[in-house]
């Protein structure tokens, strides 16, 4: 799919000329254009001519620019950005010896540690097409999603071989992270000590990247990208949301997912040292975010949630004083719960609208959700967003739409072929909203799930934020179902917070939303869980949801 970006340089040179000189100025703030000798200069220009600024050209500068500067640092310690480079030729040199060429698919299903990261940048290196595996799937997800894009090796954890049993023989099997050592397959370390750490040869064409899509609503997609956004895109991202080179990042939000990879990607480009955990504990990333000074912190919104749930003493005692940003993404963020975290952690969220599909569409900062609480923010330089109606027209602020992206991150098409609806070079987000007086978008939900109730179109997740700002609701999801008088009504789904189980009935939050809402809004039946289903991008799984109506 070929959907046009936002500028077009040829037509217009003045502009060119004026983005230019924007690019310049974000990129010297953030400290990559900062000054350098000239025998590290030449080295530098003399690596982005070979590769370019795809993943492999990047840790290749990097690894000359940042030297023995930490990289990496997870459970087994610490790499340097030269560590990490060497790592990768290593082993890019012995998948070459396994027979992986470019675009050869290599699938990689590990969690947060240095594993993914050899992984991705070794394959990367010989132009490999990385297709990255959800470490929530099931067995039967699993087989799916790779029969459909076919890799021909699999770099894993060890705690998912029980899930590989129905996979061909043919698919080269490596273990990145062994527990108990049961595994007979290769071992990624094993691999990498053996390898020659020696420059790559670049590749004929540059690596592709498949994410898949969250899978909520159905199965999942292969979402394929050559290579990271431009350097424009990445100028009008770092021009919202202040990274900086040197700077410490946790990333707590998983890898594989597209906001955990695009941290991956910064933390790359700006130098930064990557703070990584296997797992998600709200507890440990507290402490760890303190304990490394980090100044990012990547998170998605139910990540965030489980932190703000730990008791007040805790949230307390853990100096986030050094943070500057929390960087927000993956599923919608309550505007209750990022002013919470601000009260708490001084004023650093970040939360960026966008999907897969699109990447990023708009970016709301601390002055946006003070301002509006529950905003998308406003779109970055570059990048333009419309609300249209159904027939293609563009709506005036306050109207509710379909939402519309153009810039030059978007993806380039399904890997089992096909894209999102494209109107005008826009592509589709998949959601509606509208934008206000102040040019601030709203979310009001995915475009698919909008129901028809007694003639009246009605959004769950205006009902949605409605209930998560209730005293006594930890969390809530609401879908349509079917109703033979009204044609379609809400069904909402809610988990309680400890303590507050005798105090919220279904009367008292049916009257709280009609005090609130319309009465069209009220959902009929409300269901108390102990939980909600989530994949591990913290998404709540509606399909799972609807399965029970």
């Amino acid at each position: 799919m070929d959907v046009s970006p936002a500028r077009d340089f040829a037509r217009d040179p003045v502009k060119h000329l004026s983005d230019a000189a924007f690019d310049l100025k974000v990129l010297s703030d953030v400290g990559i254009l900062g000054p350098v000798g000239p025998r590290t200069m030449a080295r530098l220009m003399a690596t982005l001519a070979r590769w370019g600024t795809a993943p492999a050209g990047i840790i290749g500068a990097a690894a000359i620019r940042e030297g023995d500067r930490v990289a990496l640092r997870d459970e087994l310690g610490e790499l340097s950005f030269v560590e990490v480079h060497r790592r990768s030729n290593a082993l890019a040199h012995e998948l070459a010896n396994l027979g992986v060429e470019c675009r050869d698919g290599v699938g990689i299903m590990c969690r947060n540690h240095r594993g993914f990261i050899d992984a991705t940048l070794g394959g990367a290196k010989l132009g490999a097409s990385l297709l990255y595996l959800n470490t929530a799937f099931a067995g039967r997800q699993l087989v799916e999603v790779m029969e459909r894009e076919g890799p021909e090796v699999l770099i894993y954890d060890e705690e998912f071989e029980g899930l590989l049993e129905q996979l061909p023989e043919s698919v080269t099997r490596v273990v990145a992270w062994r527990e108990d050592g049961k595994a007979g397959a290769l071992d990624l370390e094993e691999i990498i000590e053996r390898g020659d750490t020696s420059d790559v040869s670049p590749p004929k064409e540059n690596a592709r990247f498949v994410i898949l899509t969250s899978g909520t609503t159905g199965t999942p997609k292969g979402a394929q990208r050559s290579g990271p956004p431009g350097i424009g895109s990445a100028a009008a991202l770092f021009d919202r949301i202040p990274y900086r080179r040197n700077d410490t990042m946790m990333i707590a939000a998983p890898l594989f997912h597209s906001w955990g990879f695009s941290h991956f990607m910064i933390g790359l480009s700006t130098g930064e040292t990557l703070v990584l955990r296997r797992r998600f504990d709200p507890e440990d990333t507290l402490r760890v975010t303190a304990e490394s000074r980090a100044q990012v912190l990547a998170v998605v919104p139910v990540m965030m949630q489980r932190i703000l749930e730990l008791p007040e003493e805790t949230l307390r005692s853990y100096d986030l004083s050094e943070l500057r940003i929390t960087a927000v993404s993956g599923s919608a963020l309550p505007g209750e719960m990022a002013l919470r975290w601000m009260d708490l952690f001084g004023d650093s969220v970040y939360n960026l609208y966008g999907s897969t599909e699109v990447a990023y569409a708009a970016i709301a900062g601390p002055e946006d959700l003070r301002a509006a609480p529950g905003t998308a923010g406003r779109p970055p330089r570059n990048t333009i967003v419309k609300i249209l109606d159904e027939n293609g027209e563009e709506l005036p602020p306050g109207e509710t739409g379909r939402i519309f992206v153009g810039s030059d991150a978007a993806f380039e098409g399904y890997t089992g072929g096909g894209g999102k609806e494209v109107v005008d070079d826009l592509l589709s987000s998949g959601d509606v909203g509208y934008f206000d007086q102040e040019g601030r978008l709203f979310v009001a939900g995915r475009d698919d799930e909008m129901i028809v109730s007694g003639g009246e179109n009605v959004f769950p997740r205006e009902v949605e934020d409605l209930l998560a700002e209730h005293e006594g609701i930890a969390e809530v999801a609401v879908i349509g179902v079917d109703d033979a008088e009204f044609g379609q009504r809400l069904k909402a789904f809610v988990v309680v917070k400890d303590g507050s189980a005798e105090d919220v009935s279904e009367e008292e939050l049916k009257g709280y939303v009609k005090d609130n809402l319309a009465r069209y809004k009220v959902p009929r039946e409300f269901v108390f869980l102990d939980e909600l289903p989530r994949n591990a991008t913290g998404k709540v799984m509606k399909r799972e949801l609807q399965a029970q109506s």
